[in-house]
Formats: structure tokens, C-alpha cells, sequence
């Protein structure tokens, strides 16, 4: 077995690999917590600023592994966070590698748990601790961690999570937390669209949409994607917080588990058009507040359609 660093309890220094909007916003809470950061990511750029706010640079993933006990992941998708982990200058490379790994990656659910059993051979525990919530809400401890992976493990890594959030789930062994986040992505994404929709259908009756705004948030239409998202699309500031692309990623990786377990999933395979069509129109690195744009895009062409009267004895719109 892998010799390994000691125990994460009480360490005030990590690793953290993955600098984007989601990782820098981890690395600025735990900065706020007295943590110490070593990072990395491919992009100079994010590894200069890491460093202007205070965080030391590793030249690899390696690197960081031989000099922290726990490493956090904020990674695009699966086959980066197995690149990082065992490719040639990954995290298992190193002379002592890490105990703990901590992935906040939407990553494949059974590509998790095939990871975690073999670190698990190594000496190394890995746990899934996937996000709910934006880079914003990572920055101001809004967002939700659902956790998966070995119970002593979580409970050792105590200490970061609690600086991360308030609201953190542990929701049982390996891959738990990434199934917890494609299923809270489709309720999520979903309401961000029906929310984009019911704001250009608005807009289409004429009402005022910043005071149409406000009364949804206190109607049972109520969603949280209001508050997030609203005032976004009302002043169409599509900075990234969350990317398009990204959620492409995660609605993929929803119809494949819908169809590997018999479900059919309507709404969400009318999201991945929208969200494809959206990407085509170069729209894909901007925040998912744009996907408002695409529902604007599809009223607009239903507009320049002639109008039919319906058959006989069926009503009218």
C-alpha cells in the first residue's frame, strides 16, 4: 500500500486544483478561514491570480501532492479529474501522495466510484463533494455540498467543509454525491429555463418584468432561481458565474443515466436542445442566465410564422 501524508485534521494547508470561476471561489473562502493554498491549473492566467490573492503556485498536480495531506478538485468534467489523478504527473505519482481528495467535479457517477475503488487499493480515500449553487454562492458559503465516500474520511475533512458552507450533506459511499448533483442539476436547470421562458412570455403580454420579477418571488411559482438568476436576465448580465457549456456537460451526463435506468426525461431532453442551439450561437462560456436568449430567439421566429386559423370544432390559442 501507498504510503500516504497524515490525517487532514487541523491542517490549515491544502492543495487545490482546478482554478476557474468555481475553484478561485473556493480558494477565496478558504483564504477568508485562515487556510493556506498550494494550486495548480493549466492556465497561467488563473495560477497568477491565485497568487496575487495570496495562494502559492505548484508547477503540477505532483508537486501539490507531495506537499499537502488533502487535495480539492474543482475540474470540468470525469476524464480531467482521472488525468489529474493518475496521469503521468498526477496526484498518485508522488513519492507520499495526498490521504484525501476532495472532488467538487460534476463528474460520471460510476466513473467516480471506479476512481474511489482503485485510491482506495492505495491507501487514498475519495470523496465526491459535488456543489449546488454558483461561483457566487461558493464565495459567499451559499452554496450546498453534497458528499459521497467513506463515512470516517468525510468526518476527518470535517474541518474544510465547515469553512466551505453551512449546508453540507454526506449522502453515503462513493458517487452519491455526484448522483445528488445531476438529479438536483435537472430541477435546477429546469427552473432556470421555465424562469427564462415565463420572462419573455411576460415580456410578450406587455407586462413590466422587473415588477412582474418581484411578484414571482413571493407567488407559489417561487423558485431560488429567481433570486440567482432574475435580475440577470431582466439586465441580460451574462458574466459567468455557471457556463453554459458546462451545463450542457451535466444534462448529457442526466439523459445517460435516465436511460441506463428505464427513465424518460421529456423536459430535460428539451433542455439540451436549447442549450446546443444556444452553444452553436457561440453563447456557451457565457453564465446560464443566457439561455434566455435562445427562449427570446424561438419567440421570435414563431413570430415571423403566418398565423393559421386551428381545424374546425378545436379551439383557438
Amino acid at each position: 500500500m501507498t504510503t500516504t501524508h497524515d490525517q487532514p485534521d487541523g491542517s490549515k494547508t491544502l492543495g487545490l486544483i482546478g482554478l476557474g470561476l468555481v475553484g478561485t471561489a473556493i480558494a477565496e473562502v478558504l483564504f477568508s478561514r485562515h487556510f493556506e493554498i498550494v494550486g495548480f491549473d493549466i492556465d497561467a492566467a488563473r495560477c497568477a491570480n491565485l497568487r496575487a490573492i495570496g495562494g502559492r503556485v505548484a508547477a503540477s498536480p505532483q508537486e501539490i501532492a507531495q506537499a499537502v495531506p488533502c487535495v480539492v478538485l474543482s475540474l470540468p468534467e470525469t476524464n480531467v479529474v482521472r488525468e489529474v489523478v493518475e496521469g503521468p504527473n498526477g496526484l498518485v505519482k508522488a513519492e507520499k501522495p495526498p490521504r484525501y481528495i476532495v472532488d467538487t467535479t460534476t463528474g460520471d457517477p460510476e466513473e467516480t466510484i471506479r476512481l474511489a475503488q482503485r485510491l482506495e487499493q492505495r491507501g487514498i480515500c475519495l470523496l465526491d463533494a459535488t456543489i449546488s449553487g454558483s461561483s457566487d454562492q461558493v464565495r459567499h458559503r451559499e452554496a450546498v455540498f453534497m458528499v459521497g465516500g467513506d463515512k470516517t474520511a468525510f468526518e476527518r475533512c470535517t474541518d474544510i467543509f465547515a469553512a466551505l458552507s453551512e449546508k453540507i450533506f454526506y449522502l453515503g459511499p462513493s458517487g452519491s454525491g455526484s448522483k445528488a448533483k445531476l438529479a438536483g442539476n435537472l430541477v435546477l436547470g429546469l427552473n432556470r429555463l421555465v424562469l427564462a421562458e415565463g420572462l419573455v412570455f411576460a415580456e410578450r403580454l406587455g407586462l413590466d418584468l422587473k415588477s412582474f420579477l418581484e411578484l414571482l418571488k413571493v407567488s407559489p411559482a417561487y423558485s431560488a432561481a429567481m433570486d440567482v438568476k432574475g435580475e440577470k436576465m431582466l439586465r441580460q448580465d451574462f458574466t459567468s458565474q455557471s457556463r453554459i457549456r458546462q451545463h450542457h456537460k451535466d444534462v448529457s451526463l442526466i439523459l445517460k443515466y435516465a436511460r441506463q435506468a428505464g427513465q424518460e426525461l421529456p423536459l430535460s431532453r428539451i433542455h439540451r436542445d436549447i442549450l446546443e442551439k444556444a452553444m452553436a450561437a457561440g453563447e456557451g462560456d457565457l453564465d446560464n442566465a443566457a439561455v434566455i436568449r435562445e427562449i427570446a430567439r424561438r419567440r421570435e421566429k414563431c413570430a415571423d410564422k403566418p398565423q393559421q386559423d386551428p381545424p374546425t370544432g378545436q379551439p383557438g390559442p
